[in-house]
């Protein structure tokens, strides 16, 4: 069963409005002004963030840019730079170490610690994050800010992160839990959306209040598993440890630039895409069993479709499968022009983990094809790696607004700076 902590124990920490933040760090002149990053330079397209001072006139994450205009006319738009926030993400992670240990990375702009035995009291705790802050503000950037949280176990240190912002360091301990948690609404809580707050209201529970003086048993009944007997626990100030959890797929996807939707354009941005995948499986040491392709139209018509594989992840078995999957496509769609393409490879094997039997003993030159093709996968991947990103490429290589193709953050996704320059 789940240990009771007595004392602060996790610190979590949340860059505020982190890619704008980025932008105005590296462009002073858009410091103090709302500004929106986007995917491209168009008005039909939504924000993929929003400065603190966007977020005042309503602005935020999905927003769409004809809309935030209307919001605030006067907007600037800026066109992300996944690798800047990359760089900087690092750059914030080795001052983050220099003060306390990171258990884990949740996202681009967010990680916990949990602090060692002799920090676990709310003064040390305090000196702790106030470090963090200064050395942020001094070594990475001014304009480089975050909300910390301090709690007894991370769920609530999350929780607490989120009480105070922009830059804001909020500390929950067992005397104060209730008066701070009783003031939020559900929905302020981690893992309770839409659908989850009317299945509590359906349940009669309306408040954290409520929420609170359930038992745990009942939480299990109304979550329907037991992932809400340890959201009880969690929210008690329990210690649950984290489940672990596996990775099942590799993928990139993108909404194309409008040069680039033309079909023969789009299907060179989704061999990039496939080549970029490849990489980061032979990164990773993984093989796939599976490839899927799904494409979006200008008119609003999808598709997708999937290729069984013997366990690889050399680029040529990929490429074979994306044009067999491609032309079923066209065949289906006939489509004029395309918006967003986006392919995955499933059913992943560790490397060493694969067994002889899991390939096709019956044909050794099969065998000797997939080694040749591999071979040479990792000789380009060798190429591009020494010389630049696009000395050797699979046929013409589509120019993005961004400069790089399929690569960016993605929810809980922080893409190695490799892939900047596959």
């Amino acid at each position: 069963m789940f240990q009771p902590v007595s004392g602060p124990k996790w610190l979590f920490l949340d860059l505020n409005s982190y890619f704008a933040s980025v932008e105005q760090q590296e462009n002073p002149q858009l410091r103090g002004k709302p500004i929106a990053i986007v995917p491209m330079m168009t008005d039909g397209t939504c924000a993929i963030a929003a400065s603190r001072e966007a977020k005042k006139y309503g602005i935020k994450t999905g927003t769409k840019i004809y809309d935030a205009r209307k919001m605030c006319p006067q907007l600037h738009t800026v066109l992300a730079r996944h690798d800047k926030y990359v760089d900087y993400h690092h750059r914030v992670i080795n001052e983050v170490i220099k003060h306390t240990p990171i258990n884990k990375v949740w996202s681009i702009d967010e990680l916990s610690s949990r602090l060692p035995p002799n920090k676990q009291n709310s003064e040390s705790a305090t000196q702790v994050a106030l470090r963090i802050k200064k050395a942020l503000a001094e070594n990475v950037g001014t304009h480089i800010t975050c909300s910390i949280g301090i709690a007894p176990n991370g769920f609530l240190a999350k929780v607490a992160s989120d009480m105070q912002k922009p830059n804001g360091l909020v500390i929950l301990t067992h005397q104060n839990l209730t008066e701070k948690l009783f003031a939020l609404e559900l929905r302020d809580l981690p893992g309770i959306n839409v659908a989850m707050e009317e299945r509590l209201n359906r349940a009669g529970i309306t408040s954290v209040e409520d929420l609170w003086n359930i038992s745990p048993k009942h939480a299990r009944k109304v979550w329907g598993s037991v992932e809400g007997e340890r959201f009880w626990y969690n929210l008690h100030g329990f210690d649950v440890p984290d489940r672990e959890t596996n990775r099942s797929m590799v993928g990139h996807s993108r909404i194309l630039d409008t040069a680039l939707r033309a079909p023969t354009q789009a299907k060179q941005v989704t061999r990039r895409l496939t080549v970029k995948a490849a990489s980061r499986l032979r990164r990773m040491e993984m093989h796939a069993t599976r490839f899927d392709l799904s494409v979006r139209t200008d008119d609003k018509r999808a598709w997708s479709g999937g290729v069984q594989l013997q366990p690889s992840q050399d680029n040529f078995t990929f490429l074979k499968a994306l044009d067999e999957l491609w032309g079923g496509m066209l065949d289906v769609l006939k489509p004029r022009r395309l918006k967003k393409v986006s392919v995955t490879m499933h059913g992943l094997v560790n490397t060493r983990q694969i067994t002889p039997d899991l390939f096709d003993s019956t044909s050794e030159r099969y065998k000797d094809l997939q080694q040749k093709n591999l071979s040479l996968s990792q000789v380009i991947d060798d190429l591009n790696k020494r010389y630049g990103a696009e000395t050797v490429q699979y046929g013409p290589a589509p120019r993005t607004a961004a400069g790089y193709i399929g690569t960016k953050v993605a929810f809980n996704r922080i893409p190695e700076m490799a892939e900047f320059h596959e």
